[in-house]
């Protein structure tokens, strides 16, 4: 594994996107201070994950983004990216190539990516575990690793050293596992505390669910009592209800019988009606036929007329063709003879086409001959001339040498007067720098107070934002508020319609019947379904209704028959029928003195509102029943009507006509007839919730509008703050700058007089490279005239030879242009003859398609000749069909005369069966009054049953207990159950489930405690062995470093001892790590006593180490020698070459002697003030040159 490649954009002065391309061995990057070459570290380092500023020398993260110049705006990201070699699959990724990249946004959004895709830091942290790659890493050292090294701190030391005994991960594994531990703790602390509180609740629970059990046991024995009680009483009122219904279904049957003789009669006279339709329909039908055949006819004779002109003119046409048939015959037997005549033009064109090819042949050979030689001599020729321009170009590199060394003297004399301008002009620059520094911290003092101002009304922003979020919490408590109360109603909209869907609070003969509608259309629906009125009535109409809401209107009685067929087929129980055709002209009570006296409200059917056609059903059931408003006012219209009318109050009492009162407490939770009105009201009140819903969904979604315009000012603000505080920081390195060039000034002189010395010292060498090269060229002028005078003999010989091949291809030319005119004469005479040819075919062809349309036409005559026989037999045969149908028509109409005669007497007979009807109806309603009133006794033991257990009778049916007889005793024990009921007080039913779900959740609770004791055990376990084979491990590897360490040392220092020790007393995995050295001639110390070139030295030395013991795949090196002098950085670049074969190395240095042992030099400059550029030098291929 090495890498390949890195890539920077926007990265500090690295405004450009710049890429680094690596190979094995030593990379330099070099370049003035200043340039910004360290800014490669930081970028590496960087990528890599380094979270702390301070190690990439800014104050903020977002100090990383280019911050512009005074020629550049600054960027908006920073982008660096690295690419590793991974052929030997040295990371555990299945990739060739890897690619880590970081990017980082003015806003403070960052991100990672490996290979393109997006991760998080841990995933490059663990891939690079123990690779010796990342920013904790011995890849990466720079003059922070070496003042580690060289801290007096032995444990900052320390990282360096796990990284080497590759311990790093198993730290991080151990990190991790003592988090989790911790966490398991923490979650074993909560349920403890559960488990606690579940504890003190079970005792109050147990006590509560026994109680709840009693009560239940009561409950259910006084359940079986009562419905027991309720079957027998329900019996005996059942029977006599058979009864009076029996009579009644008897007189119901005389009526339908006679309805049927009536239906029976309207049958008959409607399919006399239906009959009658038919005759004048097929009378019509024959006018039709007899009209359709006359046109027919005339047709026909139109179509035979058609046919015979086209027949004339396809006679025409006939001799049209034959006649151009005769002119293309004869254009084909001219075309025949022309082809043959260029036939023979064509071989005598080819013959002298021939002749010439040959001549043509021979000339060219003659040419090549010729110019072979001329060939040779141009070659003897052109060594002349090359060795001539040889000279030439020696002479031009000689003379050019001259120049370069006159312009070297003048550029040195040049340098010499500059170098002299510039230490004159160092104490101006000093002035200079000190009024630009003060400059400068005004304009800082003016930023600063800028930022104050800018966070003064970022405070007030955040405020008003809060405030914001307040109001949002408001709304929003609300909104759930309105939404629950929209669901509740909507799920109460939706049992109520479900309720009424599958007629639920009816009978199960009801329901049965009604399960017929969507086939049967005779089924118009329940009497509470077709019944409405307002909620003041409801109560009064149901009771007065009785069991009668539960009837079924159909539309007839056949509908009627077949529903109570059913019945009894499946035996699904009765059901009370009111077919329509069946109610005419009901009895009401329209009109009687009763509905004057104080608080009569009205009769029952001017109080409801009857569906279309079911106005009789109103009337019917409730036209004879009167409305009290009160009890008091009930009882006084009953005693003056003679208690003869049936009254109902509004509050449900009932006088029957006979002085019978009902009364007591009607508990209206099953109502059919308010079913209606009360699923009107629910979806009225679940809209108007959904409105309020929606409406505080708009004021949320307007607040967070502001809020989000508020958030956008507060970012703008921060951003503003942002670049400010970049302005501020910037100013502040400027100031930094300024001061340290006052700092460099003054180190400039001494420079620039050194190179004063030395620029004297070239002048002189340089004087005496130009007295040499003269001399040079002088020799190189004489060697060019006698080639030369060889030159011009060769010439004279080659211009005979050329006029020789000038004459030959002369010949050849001439010889080529009759060849191509011959050709083209041959191309001309075979372009006509395969015209010629083309046209001869055309003919052919349209001959062809002459003779064929020829053909088809005289078939076609013949075929519209057999088409006019055809239609004019059709044309007989229709004259014959009308004759016979002008016959029929006669008859017809006779028959139609005969069925007038049947509809008038069965009329008269069906009249006659009306008058019986009338009387069997007067009859059923007197029979359905008495039944009515016992139904409603039944009703209301029925009611009582639902309201108190929810159940219906056949429901209690299937609950008889036949050992229960005795009515009386039964009423008793009843009794006696309630009382003990009523002693247990208030019973929390809810307990039993309650107490259950307690147990299950403490069972749970207390398997997930003993689960987490578990983990906790093994986490712990887990965490020791880590440490043990940490320990091992580290002591291993410890020791082969210190051997290693010693070694390189020696190497480096040429003699001396050095050795590492772990600090006494302390745990080997945190210890941290002495290093003492011993250089040649001196006696053992601590690192800490040595003079700063050996320190820094000795900490390459053990860096060096590692790396030969546990190298890393690639090694970037950040100036680490520059504390070293010219022999020691010797002896670390050829140490440094040494280790290539294991380690690639991109080293960051100023310093000659590492530039010496580089293989490759890459250039940082800025020709761009504040923007960092590159330039590359391949010093391979130099040094293979040179």
């Amino acid at each position: 594994m090495f890498l390949k490649s890195i890539e920077i954009q926007g990265f500090k002065s690295f405004a450009n996107k710049i890429r680094f391309e690596f190979h094995n061995g030593i990379t330099g990057i070099v370049g003035p201070n200043g340039s910004g070459k360290s800014n490669v570290a930081d970028a590496v380092r960087w990528v890599l994950g380094e979270q702390r500023v301070k190690q990439l020398r800014g104050s903020s993260m977002q100090d990383v983004i280019f911050a512009g110049t005074q020629a550049r705006r600054p960027l908006g990201f920073a982008y660096v990216a690295i690419t590793l070699d991974n052929a030997d699959g040295a990371l555990p990724i299945d990739y060739r190539e890897v690619t880590v990249a970081r990017r980082i946004y003015r806003s403070g959004e960052s991100e990672y990516l490996l290979n393109g895709t997006v991760c998080r830091l841990r995933e490059i942290n663990e891939l690079f575990y123990d690779t010796g790659i990342g920013k904790e890493g011995y890849s990466i050292i720079g003059q922070g690793q070496i003042d580690r090294i060289l801290s007096d701190k032995p444990q900052d030391r320390r990282a360096l050293f796990d990284e080497a005994a590759g311990i790093v991960k198993y730290k991080h594994r151990k990190e991790m596992t003592l988090r989790r531990l911790e966490s398991e703790k923490e979650n074993l602390v909560r349920v403890t505390d559960i488990l606690g509180e579940l504890e003190k609740q079970i005792p109050t629970l147990e006590k509560q669910q026994e109680k709840a059990k009693i009560y239940l046991k009561q409950r259910e024995e006084l359940k079986r009592l009562d419905i027991n009680a309720f079957l027998i009483e329900n019996g005996k009122n059942t029977q006599q209800l058979q009864e009076i219904t029996s009579q009644e279904t008897t007189a119901r049957q005389d009526l339908s019988d006679a309805n049927t003789r009536s239906e029976a009669l309207r049958v008959r006279a409607e399919g006399l009606q239906d009959q009658r339709r038919d005759l004048d329909a097929k009378i019509e039908s024959l006018r039709s036929r007899i009209t359709d055949a006359s046109i027919v006819r005339g047709r026909i004779e139109g179509d035979i007329k058609v046919l015979q002109e086209q027949i004339s003119s396809a006679v025409q046409r006939s001799h049209r063709l034959s006649e151009q048939e005769e002119i293309l015959k004869k254009d084909i037997s001219a075309r025949e003879l022309q082809e043959t005549e260029f036939a023979e033009k064509i071989r005598g064109a080819e013959e002298a086409f021939s002749r010439i090819g040959a001549d043509y042949e021979a000339a060219k050979e003659a040419l090549q001959s010729s110019s072979e030689d001329v060939r040779s001599l141009r070659e003897q020729l052109e060594i002349k001339r090359q060795g001539v321009l040889e000279e030439m170009d020696r002479r031009a590199n000689i003379r050019s040498r001259l120049a370069s060394l006159k312009t070297l003297q003048s550029q040195e004399g040049d340098r010499l007067a500059e170098v002299e301008k510039e230490l004159s002009q160092v104490s101006g620059e000093q002035k200079q720098t000190d009024d630009e520094i003060l400059s400068l911290k005004d304009q800082f003092r003016e930023a600063s107070g800028e930022i104050r101002s800018l966070q003064d009304g970022q405070k007030e922003i955040e405020e008003q934002i809060a405030a914001h979020k307040t109001t949002l919490g408001d709304s929003d408590a609300m909104l759930q508020r309105a939404q629950f109360s929209w669901h509740q109603e909507k799920s109460r909209l939706d049992a109520l319609t479900n309720l009424a869907e599958r007629y639920e609070g009816y009978g199960g003969s009801v329901r049965r019947v009604m399960k017929e509608k969507q086939r049967e259309p005779g089924i118009i629906g329940s009497v509470a379904d077709l019944l409405t009125t307002d909620k003041k009535y409801e109560t009064a109409i149901e009771v007065a209704l009785g069991g009668s809401i539960q009837n079924i209107v159909t539309r007839d009685e056949d509908t009627a028959r077949r529903m109570i067929e059913i019945l009894k087929r499946e035996r699904a129980g009765r059901a009370t029928f009111l077919p329509l055709s069946g109610i005419r002209n009901a009895r009401t009570l329209s009109g009687s003195a009763v509905l004057r006296e104080p608080g009569v409200i009205g009769t029952a059917d001017t109080l409801v509102t009857a569906a279309e056609g079911c106005r009789d059903v109103a009337a019917s059931l409730l036209g004879r029943t009167v409305i009290v408003d009160t009890f008091d006012h009930a009882v006084a219209a009953s005693k003056r009507s003679g208690h003869g009318i049936r009254m109902v109050t509004l509050e449900g009492e009932l006088f029957a006509p006979g002085g019978a009162i009902s009364g007591g407490t009607y508990k209206n939770t099953s109502s059919l007839l308010g079913r209606k009105r009360e699923l009107q009201e629910l979806s009225t009140s679940t809209e108007q919730f959904r409105r309020e819903v929606e409406r505080l969904e708009k004021v949320i979604e307007d607040t967070k509008e502001s809020r989000n315009i508020l958030r956008r000012k507060l970012d703008d603000n921060k951003r503003a703050l942002q670049e400010l505080f970049i302005r501020q920081n910037t100013l502040r390195v400027r100031i930094q700058q300024e001061e340290q060039k006052l700092e460099e000034a003054a180190g400039n002189v001494e420079s620039l007089r050194q190179e004063l010395r030395s620029l004297r010292e070239r002048t002189a060498a340089t004087a005496a490279s130009q007295a040499k090269a003269q001399e040079e060229l002088e020799a190189s002028v004489l060697l060019e005239e006698k080639l030369n005078t060889e030159a011009a003999s060769v010439q004279e010989r080659l211009n005979e030879r050329l006029k020789d091949e000038e004459g030959d291809a002369g010949r050849l030319s001439a010889l080529e242009l009759e060849k191509s005119r011959t050709g083209q004469e041959l191309g001309f005479i075979q372009q006509n003859a395969e015209r010629i040819r083309r046209e001869l075919g055309n003919f052919r062809g349209q001959l062809s398609l002459i003779l064929e349309s020829a053909r088809s036409d005289r078939s076609g005559i013949e075929e519209k000749k057999a088409r006019i026989k055809e239609l004019e037999k059709e044309s007989e045969e229709s004259e014959g069909v009308r004759s016979s149908d002008e016959e029929v028509l006669r008859d017809l109409r006779g028959q139609s005369e005969a069925l007038r005669e049947q509809q008038e007497d069965t009329a008269r007979e069906r009249e006659s069966t009306m008058e019986v009807i009338s009387g069997l109806d007067r009859e059923c309603i007197r029979l359905s009054s008495r039944r009515e009133r016992l139904e409603e006794a039944v009703e209301q033991k029925a009611a009582y049953m639902w309201e108190e257990y929810e159940i219906t009778p056949s429901d209690a049916a299937s609950m008889r207990d036949d050992s229960l007889t005795d009515l009386a005793k039964m009423k008793k024990e009843i009794t006696q159950y309630r009382s003990r009921i009523k002693a247990l007080g208030n019973v929390n039913v809810s307990a039993i489930e309650e107490y259950r779900e307690v147990m299950e959740r403490y069972s749970f609770l207390k398997g997930q405690y003993d689960d987490l004791k578990e983990a906790a055990v093994s986490l712990e376990k887990i965490v020791r062995d880590l440490e043990e084979g940490m320990r091992r491990q580290f002591k291993e590897q410890f020791a082969d470093i210190q051997a290693a360490f010693d070694k390189v040392f020696k190497e480096l220092f040429g003699g001396g001892q050095g050795r590492l020790e772990l600090m006494e007393d302390v745990d080997i995995l945190e210890a941290g790590v002495r290093v003492i050295a011993q250089p040649p001639g001196k006696k053992l110390q601590n690192m800490m006593q040595l003079s700063g070139g050996e320190k820094a030295l000795t900490a390459i030395s053990l860096l060096f180490a590692i790396q030969s013991l546990k190298p890393s795949p690639f090694c970037l090196l950040d100036e680490i020698e520059a504390a070293l002098d010219e022999s020691n950085v010797g002896r670390f670049a050829q140490y440094l070459h040494n280790l290539t074969a294991q380690t690639q190395f991109i080293v960051i240095t100023h310093r000659r002697g590492t530039m010496e042992q580089a293989d490759r030099l890459y250039g940082i400059t800025m020709q761009e003030k504040g923007v960092s550029s590159m330039v590359s030098v391949d010093l391979i291929e130099d040094k293979d040159i040179s």
